[in-house]
């Protein structure tokens, strides 16, 4: 038995799937599928089978889970026992949303990295919503920057507040119901629990009126183009509005206030570098960043899946 076999088997009790686990350890699904087959011979019990509602725990799988959660968090602390004993720099391993992902992300890290010096080594990956609570509160992640994640084992703290808005080609308004528009979105849109798919379940957008795009820049051309409404946090789509490439298209539920905010395991479990995460969030700079994140991953380097990367 292994902690890798562990953390698979954990994750696919609590995504419900063989591919969300694959997809969130950064492994193929025939990986997870040999490694529950591992531990399923080493117990003699099935633990997890499959039902209308997804992968679902037998009684002795459900016995065993608080067992492995508990023994994947002691690998993480044992492996960051080890690092600061021989001085290595701390990990730091941050879950994003695509849309922090592609414009936020990669100046915020490298001022964070700058003000750390080499006592942290910092790396992002996405994450759906749900991913994201599962890869913090057993420490497969060391923080999570996007929607507020609710949990005994997390702390959320609010560190931007923002709003979406809809976008469309200046000269090609729509008219009538948003829910009958086209809409272009980006990898958020494909996450149920996002800030983007709670707006569009708002203006009660049907599945079919909906288009995903691999990143919010090709949603948002698609929209100038003329292919239909997108929807855009509204200062990350400002200098397209300023040079009236997109312009802003009035719904009953925009502007749509949002707040970004920072997760990490709960404070007794939170690491040193999560929390220092946390405390430079807060500050002028880090605010001026996720405001104006003019040195961010440029459009055409930025290639995201819909759904999650992450370590493993």
């Amino acid at each position: 038995m292994t902690l890798g076999q562990l953390s698979a088997f954990v994750l696919v009790a609590r995504l419900g799937s063989v591919t969300g686990a694959a997809r969130a350890l950064g492994v193929t699904e025939p990986a997870v599928s040999q490694a529950l087959a591992a531990l399923r011979q080493h117990h003699g019990d099935r633990l997890l089978v499959r039902s209308a509602q997804g992968m679902t725990l037998t009684p002795a799988g459900r016995r065993l889970l608080p067992i492995a959660s508990r023994m994947v968090e002691l690998g993480a602390d044992a492996d960051a026992a080890v690092r600061q004993a021989s001085g290595a720099p701390e990990p730091l391993r941050v879950a994003v949303t695509s849309t922090v992902a592609e414009f936020v992300i990669g100046p915020l890290l490298e001022a964070f990295g700058t003000r750390s010096g080499d006592t942290v080594d910092v790396s992002s990956a996405l994450a759906t919503t749900e991913q994201m609570g599962v890869l913090v509160s057993h420490r497969l992640a060391d923080a999570a920057l996007g929607p507020a994640l609710t949990g005994p084992e997390v702390d959320s703290v609010p560190v931007f507040r923002c709003a979406l808005v809809a976008v469309g080609a200046p000269d090609r308004r729509v008219q009538g119901d948003p829910a009958s528009w086209p809409w272009s979105v980006g990898p958020s849109g494909a996450d149920p629990d996002s800030d983007v798919a709670r707006l569009l379940r708002q203006l009660r957008v049907p599945d079919t009126r909906i288009q995903v795009y691999p990143n919010e820049t090709s949603a948002w051309s698609a929209a100038a183009g003329g292919a239909g409404v997108s929807v855009a946090v509204e200062h990350l789509v400002a200098p397209l509005l300023r040079r009236r490439e997109l312009a802003v298209l009035p719904t009953s539920a925009t502007p749509a206030p949002v707040c970004w905010h920072l997760t990490t395991p709960a404070r007794q479990r939170c690491s040193a570098a999560a929390a220092s995460l946390r405390y430079f969030l807060g500050t002028p700079a880090a605010m001026q960043l996720m405001r104006s994140p003019d040195r961010g991953v440029p459009p055409s380097r930025f290639r995201p899946p819909v759904h999650v990367t992450i370590w493993s």
